[in-house]
C-alpha cells in the first residue's frame, strides 16, 4: 500500500470516527433535552393527592412510590432529573400535597424544601390532663393508644404541629418537655433532666424565683393552675394571682371554686357543653372531704388541677402587688376585686343583680 493510500485510509477511519461521535454526541444531547423535557413537563395528576414518603425510603423507593401512585409517569425520569440536580440525598420524609399537573420537577422542589402538610392540633390552657388525652384520643392522623394519664400541670399548653401516624405517646411526651422548657427555666433550675430523674422529683425542686410562700416547681404550677380557671382575661391573671398570694400569706383559705369541682371530678370532666360538672356548683358540693377542697382546708390543694399556661406560670412567679384579698364576676367577663369583706359583699350583690337579669 501506497503512502498515499494510506493517508487516504485514515482520512477515511479519522472521518468516520468523528462522524460517528458527533452522531452520538448529537442523540446524547436530544436525549439529556427530551429528559430534562420531561421532568419539568406537567405530570399526570388530575386532582390534589396526599402522599406519605416513609423515612428511609431512598431516591429510587421513592421514584417507585410516586409512580405506583401516578403522580409521575416515570420513575426513571425523576431519578434522573434529581441526580442531575444533586437532590438525591436531600428529599425528605413526611406527607406531602401534590396539586394537579405537578411536574416531576416540581415534586422533587416539594419533597427537597421538606413543604409537609400542616397538621396541627391545639390543646387550649386549663384542661386536665385527662381532657388531653380523650381529644389526643379522638385526633385522626395520630397512632397509637394512651395506656397513662400524665400527672396533672405536666402538659404545655399550645398549638402543636405532627407528622400522620405520629405515636400518641410520643406527642404526649413532647408535651411534657415543653412545659418543663417553660417551667423549670423560669424558676432558675437547668432545663437538663437529672439522670434517672422522674416528674416527680422535678415538681419537687426548689423554685428559686417564687414568691413567698410559695416554694417547689409543684407549688407555681398549682397555683398557675388556679389562675389559669379562674380568669380567662390576660389583663388580669397578676392581679388574680396577687389576690391568691395575698390569701396564703395571711392563712385565709382560697376558696375557689374550680378546686372544689376538681375533687368532685378529678379531672374527668364532662364534655357536654354545661361546664364540668354537667351543672352549677352547689353550696352543698362545698362541704365535700377533700385535700383539693379549698374552701374547708387553708393552703395549696396538694397538686395542679389543670394544665397552665405560659402566661399563668408567669402571672404567679410576678404576680401584682396590691391589698385585694377578695373577686368575684363582673358580668363583664373580668373581675371586681375588693379588699374587705364589706366591698366584697357588694360585689358580689352586683353579681347576683346580674345573673338574675341573665336568667
Amino acid at each position: 500500500m501506497s503512502d498515499k493510500q494510506a493517508k487516504t485510509g485514515m482520512k477515511f477511519v479519522l472521518g468516520f470516527f468523528v462522524y460517528g461521535f458527533t452522531t452520538f454526541v448529537v442523540f446524547l444531547a436530544l436525549g439529556f433535552w427530551w429528559a430534562a423535557g420531561q421532568f419539568t413537563a406537567s405530570g399526570p395528576l388530575q386532582e390534589a393527592k396526599l402522599i406519605n414518603i416513609e423515612r428511609g425510603s431512598g431516591l429510587n423507593g421513592i421514584a417507585t412510590q410516586l409512580q405506583a401512585e401516578k403522580a409521575i409517569e416515570s420513575s426513571n425520569i425523576f431519578v434522573f432529573g434529581t441526580r442531575i440536580l444533586g437532590a438525591q440525598g436531600d428529599l425528605k420524609a413526611g406527607e406531602y400535597e401534590l396539586l394537579p399537573s405537578m411536574s416531576a420537577r416540581d415534586i422533587m422542589a416539594l419533597l427537597r424544601d421538606g413543604k409537609t402538610v400542616a397538621r396541627r392540633f391545639t390543646i387550649r390552657e386549663g384542661l386536665t390532663s385527662f381532657e388531653v388525652v380523650r381529644h389526643l384520643q379522638t385526633l385522626e392522623g395520630l397512632s397509637g393508644d394512651v395506656s397513662t394519664v400524665p400527672p396533672e400541670g405536666a402538659l404545655l399548653p399550645n398549638t402543636y404541629d405532627f407528622q400522620l401516624n405520629e405515636d400518641r405517646t410520643a406527642i404526649l411526651a413532647r408535651l411534657e418537655t415543653e412545659m418543663e422548657k417553660v417551667v423549670l427555666p423560669a424558676c432558675l433550675i437547668l432545663l437538663e433532666r437529672i439522670a434517672g430523674s422522674t416528674l416527680k422529683d422535678m415538681l419537687n425542686m426548689e423554685c428559686s424565683t417564687a414568691p413567698e410562700p410559695l416554694k417547689t416547681v409543684r407549688d407555681v404550677l398549682t397555683l398557675a393552675s388556679i389562675v389559669e380557671k379562674e380568669t380567662g382575661v390576660g389583663l388580669e391573671r397578676r392581679k388574680v394571682a396577687g389576690v391568691f398570694i395575698n390569701r396564703l400569706r395571711k392563712g385565709i383559705a382560697l376558696q375557689t371554686d374550680p378546686t372544689v369541682i376538681y375533687a368532685i371530678t378529678k379531672g374527668k370532666h364532662k364534655n357536654d357543653g354545661k361546664g364540668p360538672l354537667g351543672r352549677r356548683l352547689l353550696r352543698k358540693d362545698l362541704e365535700i372531704d377533700s385535700p383539693y377542697n379549698t374552701y374547708k382546708n387553708a393552703g395549696l390543694p396538694p397538686g395542679p388541677i389543670a394544665n397552665p399556661g405560659k402566661a399563668s406560670i408567669e402571672a404567679v412567679l410576678n404576680p401584682e402587688d396590691h391589698d385585694y384579698i377578695f373577686f368575684v364576676a363582673d358580668g363583664t367577663g373580668g373581675h371586681a376585686f375588693a379588699k374587705t369583706l364589706k366591698e366584697h359583699n357588694a360585689n358580689v350583690a352586683k353579681w347576683r343583680k346580674i345573673r338574675r337579669a341573665q336568667k
